[in-house]
């Protein structure tokens, strides 16, 4: 016996070892490096999240305070008169040295129409400036700006302003400008002016913040026009691109990653309401430092699982090599057993599980061979049980043939008598009228006066006249004679033992030739045919089914009846025939056993119980299928359905 293993154990066993150790340290560390990433990524999120609320109060301070410096300058009675007077030199004058004691950097006079009368800013060295080309009345107060003014007392703006040159260039030079509306009113309540305190946050604020926070910085508006940033790469993205990263969010703060200069940086925008005016800072951290530890871990975890691995690798060979050899041993036997020939024998001096593998292995082989020897002599057995049971039904089935084949040759020698039978009888009539005209043409030629008297003695008129009936009626029994005989041809077809082409329904019209005196005068035959397609079949074993069946069910009439002989197609690939009588049927015990082999329910000595057993065997021979529906008293329909391509040649 060859045996051949489809998988060695030894690597199995490596495989498990490699499998049961390797994957759950790969789970747990991969597990631990997501979990440390996203703590890393929530570490930094948090400090930027920090960062923006920080960023958030200084704004909010530097509004305090210019809020409260604004006031203070509104409530100079002299600035109050001077503007309602329209004096505005002297409102110039008393404006230059609030602002060069102040922290603003510009500040603005409009009328009570809202139009610029002074225009006074504080240059790089501090010194104040005038600019004396703003403060032709030119320049005029929005009406919604006043209308707001009016109506809140004091409004704060918050605004990005880029220089022309250096938006043309994608400077980051640019400043926000964080500025003050304030009326002016006198002591009866009248409004004589107005006021704009501006505070410039340029990129030295920028910057300051951007190196004390170890962050990128930037700002922009809701119109997403300009934006004011800590670095060359933001300005160029513009507004859009982090605005659409907030947009349909309705978190305070949106974070994501992005890459910026082929770094990764971890990003948040923050939505500030900062007075009349909604803006948005961003805040972008690099992750440099935490990608690098990740790769340190990864790089460790890499040569973790490479050292374990081969370590496995070693110790599993090691341990397989002493663990695996008795069992190797016992495989190299099995591979040379015959247990035909006898049991197998393996010695062991082995203590272990695995000597009494072997113990078991050697009293299992010896049943094995007990068992084969037992299985021989059975087939053995079967093999001639089965070759006598064979011949039996092989003699059995011949039986029911020469039984069908003595009713058939009964019913043909009935048929047979008749014809013959008044064939035989002319023949006498013929003889005596032959003779008699042989006597009358010897008168004719002897004396033929006496063939008058010869004539009339002879009765030759009579003959004239009976003679052709004679000759007709003989004629007519041969020619029943020869179709009995051809009907009989055809129904047996003993020279047709091959498959082929066969009108079903001149097969049924020649067993009702050989059934014709066991129906007639008796039993009226209804024949509906459809024209069905012809059948691929044994045309003489598909004759004797319609012989058992139509003469079951001659049998089954009593006295005078129907027999209907339907042929039709349920689908394009079958044919079926239906064979119904009105004789006295059968009850559902009987009918269910009217294909068994000696089942019959005639009398003893007139049926040997094969004739449908018979029928139901070259039905299923031709894959067909036969049914029977029948009640008592109401008669029986036997359907018949055939494929049209028949049976396989070596059926």
């Amino acid at each position: 016996m060859k045996l051949k293993p489809r998988k060695s154990l030894r690597t199995i066993l490596i495989l498990g070892f490699i499998f049961f150790a390797i994957v759950p340290l790969v789970f747990i560390t991969g597990f631990s490096l997501v979990k440390y990433e996203q703590a890393l990524d929530q570490e930094l999120s948090q400090r930027l999240k920090g960062n923006a609320r920080e960023l958030e109060v200084i704004l909010q301070e530097f509004e305090s305070s210019l809020i409260e410096q604004t006031k203070q300058n509104v409530r100079d009675k002299s600035l109050i008169y001077y503007s309602s007077q329209n004096s505005f030199s002297k409102v110039r004058d008393i404006l230059k040295t609030k602002l060069l004691s102040g922290f603003s950097h510009r500040t603005y006079m409009f009328r009570r129409d809202g139009a610029l009368k002074v225009a006074l800013f504080k240059d790089s060295s501090g010194r104040i400036q005038r600019q004396e080309s703003l403060e032709n009345g030119d320049i005029v107060l929005a009406e919604d700006l006043l209308q707001k003014i009016q109506v809140e007392g004091q409004l704060s703006l918050l605004d990005i302003r880029v220089d022309t040159a250096s938006a043309r260039n994608n400077s980051i030079e640019g400043q926000l400008e964080l500025t003050i509306y304030s009326p002016i009113e006198s002591t009866s309540g009248v409004v004589v002016g107005y006021i704009e305190e501006t505070l410039h946050l340029d990129q030295v604020f920028l910057m300051n913040t951007k190196n004390r926070m170890a962050v990128e910085l930037l700002f922009f508006k809701e119109d997403g026009k300009r934006v004011f940033a800590s670095h060359q790469d933001l300005i160029e993205y513009k507004s859009q691109f982090f605005q659409d990263q907030v947009q349909g969010d309705e978190d305070e703060v949106v974070y994501f990653d992005h890459v910026l200069r082929g770094e990764p940086f971890r990003f948040i925008v923050k939505k500030i309401d900062f007075a009349a005016t909604n803006f948005y800072v961003g805040l972008a951290a690099s992750k440099r430092s935490a990608s690098s530890v990740l790769e340190n871990v990864q790089n460790a975890f890499l040569y973790i699982v490479l050292t374990i691995s081969f370590t496995i690798l070693v110790c599993s060979f090691i341990v397989s090599k002493i663990i695996l050899k008795p069992l190797y041993n016992v495989l190299e036997a099995i591979k040379g057993a015959d247990f035909e020939k006898g049991g197998v024998k393996i010695e062991s001096n082995n203590d272990t599980e695995l000597g009494m593998l072997v113990d078991s292995f050697n009293e299992m082989s010896d049943k094995i061979h007990k068992s084969q020897k037992d299985l021989k002599d059975k087939i053995t057995q079967l093999e001639s049980a089965n070759l006598k049971i064979k011949e039996t039904q092989a003699r059995l089935i011949h039986s029911g043939k020469m039984a069908s084949l003595g009713q058939l040759v009964a019913g043909v020698a009935h048929e047979l008598n008749n014809p013959i039978g008044f064939i035989y009888s002319n023949m006498t009539h013929l003889r005596e009228y032959s003779e008699k005209l042989v006597d009358l043409v010897g008168v004719a030629e002897k004396d033929t006066k006496k063939l008058t008297a010869a004539k009339e003695e002879a009765d030759f008129d009579y003959i004239v006249e009976d003679m052709p009936r004679l000759i007709t009626s003989c004629e007519d029994g041969a020619r029943r004679t020869r179709d009995i005989v051809l009907g009989l041809r055809n129904f047996s077809r003993l020279e047709e033992a091959q498959l082929k082409e066969v009108n079903i329904e001149d097969s049924l019209q020649n067993t009702l030739r050989l059934l014709t005196g066991e129906l007639k005068n008796r039993i009226q035959v209804v024949e509906e045919y459809s024209g069905i397609s012809e059948v691929n079949c044994y045309p003489s074993q598909l004759n004797q089914v319609f012989m058992n069946i139509l003469s079951n069910a001659a049998q089954a009439i009593e006295g005078e009846g129907t027999i209907t002989i339907r042929t039709l197609e349920p689908d394009h690939d079958h044919i079926a025939v239906e064979i119904e009588d009105t004789g006295k049927g059968m009850d559902e015990e009987t009918r269910l056993k009217i294909f068994d082999p000696f089942f019959t329910t005639k009398g003893l000595g007139t049926g040997t119980g094969l004739g449908l057993s018979i029928t139901y065997g070259v039905i299923q021979k031709h894959n067909g299928e036969i049914k029977v529906d029948s009640e008592p008293g109401k008669g029986t329909k036997f359907r018949i359905i055939l494929p049209k391509q028949g049976p396989s040649q070596d059926s």
